[in-house]
């Protein structure tokens, strides 16, 4: 049985521009820490191969120290480690690929077409190949098939299978189930993906290691894994991350914004990123959501609050009093009954809003 593990898309030196400065400049840290945690997870649960399915750097030209960093951890393995360069981190003249000095346990694809690792040690074979530019506009698997002699046959790839747009690495299925791979290890999809098979070949994305954005949502990890007598592979994922990026909708109808907020919190959010949306009726104060992150801020990595709550009802009743406060009323009700869109809309209550702050003399922030 040969265990193994894969990976893909940690983009070393990623700006994590939405945060703050100290805050990007400490999760760029982090992730520079994540390959020393993998060799630390490899070491330990007797890991004898790691595929790492390219776009390990955010881009071609990352810090040398990056670089030197990743080969220093992947050095640590006690495995061999197999890189197929992916459209971010492409091989070519003064990429870490090139520029760096790497381990001897580390095998790096460095051709537009696949070509084989043999690892006798193992009874295995890894077959692979790099992108050499931002772009692959054709199947790097085409008219490949692995020879049937007993060992275990794995493809290393970043690609995708029968996009819609034809950029980076276009993978037919049907290339895939000719393929004769026991298992096909995907990169540059950074949500997980279940396992698919085509033919006998099992493949898999195992997403981004680490979120970078609120479009990266939830666990993140790798794939572990094994391969039998039987040629039969087995599966399981291994959340990894340090912190995850999460989003929640809160609806605060009939409640303080505050209350409802702390009581649709799940218990372990210090180390994680939120983005909360409020929903519902609220008064004509809102949901104030810079207060909210500032009170609240203690209990999150990051806190980004959006108010999307609509004006209460019986705020609008007061349209028919003959007041000023009724005449701004009548006039904003008018408008927003004619508005074209949900988003002219939600720019109608946030003028509400300030109106009335105004009428009253009162802070909204």
């Amino acid at each position: 049985m040969l265990k193994f593990i894969h990976a893909a898309d940690f983009h070393l030196d990623s700006p994590f521009a939405a945060l703050p400065p100290g805050r990007a400049a400490e999760r760029r840290r982090e992730s520079r820490e994540l390959p020393f945690r993998l060799a630390d997870y490899v070491n330990a649960h007797g890991v004898e191969l790691v595929l790492l399915a390219g776009d390990l750097f955010d881009s071609a030209a990352p810090y040398r120290e990056t670089g030197e960093a990743l080969a220093e951890a992947l050095g640590r393995m006690n495995a061999q480690v197999v890189a197929a360069p992916g459209n971010h981190d492409w091989y070519g003249p003064g990429s870490p690929w090139t520029a760096v000095r790497w381990p001897e346990n580390i095998h790096i694809f460095r051709e537009n077409a696949v070509t084989t690792l043999d690892l006798p040690g193992l009874n295995a074979a890894v077959h692979g190949a790099a992108f050499t530019s931002p772009e692959q506009g054709t199947s790097l698997l085409s008219g490949f098939a692995a020879p049937e002699d007993g060992r275990v046959h794995i493809g290393l790839l970043h690609g995708e299978i029968d996009p819609a747009e034809r950029r980076y690495d276009p993978l037919g299925r049907e290339e895939v189930a000719a393929s004769g791979l026991h298992y096909l290890a995907l990169g540059h999809i950074h949500k997980r993906g279940e396992p698919r098979l085509y033919g006998r070949t099992l493949c898999a994305w195992p997403g981004c290691p680490e979120g970078r954005g609120f479009d990266e949502l939830g666990e993140k990890g790798f794939y572990e894994g094994a391969i039998h007598e039987d040629g039969r592979v087995s599966l399981a994922f291994v959340p990894f991350a340090r912190r995850r990026y999460e989003r929640l909708d809160v609806d605060v109808t009939g409640r303080s914004p505050r209350a409802a907020l702390e009581a649709a919190l799940p218990e372990d959010t210090a180390d994680h990123l939120y983005r909360v949306r409020l929903t519902g009726e609220t008064g004509e104060a809102g949901a104030d959501p810079q207060a909210l992150e500032t009170a609240l801020a203690g209990r999150f990595y990051a806190l980004e609050v959006r108010d999307c709550t609509r004006v209460a009802e019986d705020v609008w009743a007061r349209a028919g009093e003959d007041s000023l406060r009724g005449l701004f009323l009548r006039e904003l009700r008018a408008r927003r009954d004619a508005a074209g869109d949900e988003a002219e809309q939600e720019l109608i209550t946030l003028a509400v809003r300030f109106g009335l702050a105004a009428l009253d003399h009162r802070d909204l922030g």
